[in-house]
């Protein structure tokens, strides 16, 4: 229970109740396109990924190239979402509001910055991470489950990775947070976090869990 000196936030499905609802469309157009799938199956299979990594996952899954028109209507409802903003997780925006002002924080996250800064808008938060907004697409060659990412924004912030935590949901960005060699917090606090999540995340060798930003606190000395 002590205090790290830097905090690297992932953000969707940690600050941000986007991967629920990203994943909801996604079922729903594999299965209009006659590949049954749930939003369950497709946060089992998809969830943290982007990129290649993504394409790949989803062609695994249906067994075949992507449907025509899927990364038409993926753009449609990023532009919707965008511009009308989706909920923050419980606790989040008012735990980053309540963070020291000598504790230095950034977002790494898989997407883009653009969506990042306009989500961080909706929730009355831009200036809370300053310029320290860090995306796999833009900033590092190989994005999660690289460690890249995390060791960029330690890096940038110019603290050691071994004394930064990272709040991380999913098994990708777990994956690559673990790897980079800092100290990890699963968080599970989206709608997207089904029973066992905890455990999935740590079987991949997370040993610290939060269920809430409560916990988070109380983790991390706050």
């Amino acid at each position: 229970m002590t205090r790290p000196k830097a905090l690297l936030f992932d953000f969707d499905g940690v600050l941000l109740e986007s991967e629920f609802a990203g994943n909801r469309q996604i079922a729903e157009y594999l299965t209009q396109a006659g590949h049954p799938t749930t939003a369950a199956d497709s946060m089992a299979n998809f969830m943290g990924l982007s990129g290649t990594h993504f394409t790949a996952a989803v062609e695994k899954w249906i067994g075949g190239p992507v449907p025509a028109g899927f990364w038409e209507a993926r753009a449609a409802e990023d532009a919707r979402v965008v511009a009308e903003g989706i909920a923050a997780v419980a606790g989040a925006v008012d735990f980053v509001r309540a963070l020291p002002a000598d504790l230095p924080r950034a977002i790494v996250s898989s997407s883009t910055t653009h969506w990042i800064r306009s989500h961080l808008r909706h929730l009355g938060l831009e200036d809370a991470f300053g310029d320290h907004i860090y995306s796999g697409k833009e900033h590092v060659t190989n994005g999660k489950p690289a460690p890249d990412l995390y060791l960029y924004g330690a890096e940038r912030l110019g603290v050691a990775i071994g004394d930064c935590a990272i709040l991380e949901d999913s098994p990708v960005g777990v994956t690559g947070a673990v790897a980079s060699g800092a100290r990890v917090i699963g968080l599970c606090a989206g709608s997207h976090c089904a029973v066992g999540h905890d455990e999935r995340l740590r079987a991949l060798g997370v040993t610290e869990i939060a269920h809430g930003f409560d916990d988070v606190r109380a983790l991390l000395a706050l």
